[in-house]
Parts: structure tokens; C-alpha cells; sequence
């Protein structure tokens, strides 16, 4: 008799529990919303940037890695640089390198080039939907130069 009790007043508050318990995509906008630091890693040098406005991240990475050029006499090397970008595609704030894997005596240079190749390529050309989706957040953009062998690693 006691289970029996038991699972009617179960049943009982289940049914009075109130309708915002419920999920529903509506009620957590943040279930579709881009991760907080956008991340990718490119190789460089790459090709030409694409064609028209950047409409995906993957266009905008490619965009952003068609500007970056090799210093001279660098090896392999990696180096990740942190940097937000405006609705209209230009840079908010100043960018910042975050971590470089190259030879000491040429992380400057690295360094350098990295800084100089965001501020050739801003602003970028984005469509009005991915500038909305990125402006403001931060992004951490790893280029990856295999050297000029092409077989060295970073």
C-alpha cells in the first residue's frame, strides 16, 4: 500500500512541475551560439584569400592566413596570436601573440610578421551574418610555416 502512495505523489509532482523545467532551444538562445574563443590552426603560407566576403570561419581563417609572409631565414615554426575583430571586420584592440615555437633568435620576427600580417589583412571583408557572429570574441589563430623545406617541423 505504501509504494503505491509513493508513486502517485510522484506522478502527482511531475505533473505540477512548472513548464520552464521543460528544455527547450528557445529558452537557451546559448545552446546555438558560437564557444567563447573561436580556435583553428592554418598552414602558411597559404594561397590567395578567397574571393568576395568571408560568409564561414573557415573563409575568414583563410583570409587571414592568405596575408601572412615568411621572415626571411625562418625555419619551421608555429605561433599563435589572440585578437578579436568588429562587426565590420577590423581589429578590436591590439592583437596579441600567445605562444611561438621557433628558434629564439627569430621569434621577433615571427612575431613581427604575425602582427603585421593582421593589421594587412584588417579589415577583413566579412558578410553582415559572420561579422555579428564574431565581433567581440576572441580569436586564437595558430600559423603553422612547415619551413621552407616543407618537411621541417615546428
Amino acid at each position: 500500500m505504501r509504494g503505491g502512495s509513493i508513486r502517485v505523489g510522484l506522478a502527482l509532482a511531475l505533473s505540477a512541475a512548472p513548464a520552464a523545467a521543460q528544455f527547450d532551444v528557445y529558452d537557451n538562445p546559448s545552446v546555438l551560439s558560437l564557444p567563447t574563443t573561436l580556435r583553428a590552426t592554418v598552414r602558411v603560407p597559404a594561397a590567395s584569400p578567397p574571393p568576395g566576403p568571408a560568409d564561414t570561419l573557415v573563409a575568414l581563417y583563410s583570409l587571414l592566413a592568405a596575408c601572412w609572409r615568411p621572415p626571411a631565414d625562418l625555419g619551421a615554426a608555429a605561433i599563435t596570436a589572440r585578437f578579436a575583430l568588429r562587426r565590420d571586420g577590423s581589429l578590436q584592440g591590439n592583437p596579441r601573440i600567445t605562444f611561438a615555437r621557433v628558434r629564439p633568435e627569430r621569434r621577433e620576427a615571427l612575431a613581427a610578421e604575425t602582427l603585421s600580417s593582421l593589421a594587412r589583412c584588417t579589415p577583413a571583408r566579412l558578410t553582415a551574418g559572420l561579422g555579428g557572429a564574431v565581433a567581440g570574441r576572441p580569436i586564437a589563430l595558430r600559423f603553422v610555416y612547415p619551413g621552407p623545406n616543407q618537411g621541417d617541423r615546428p
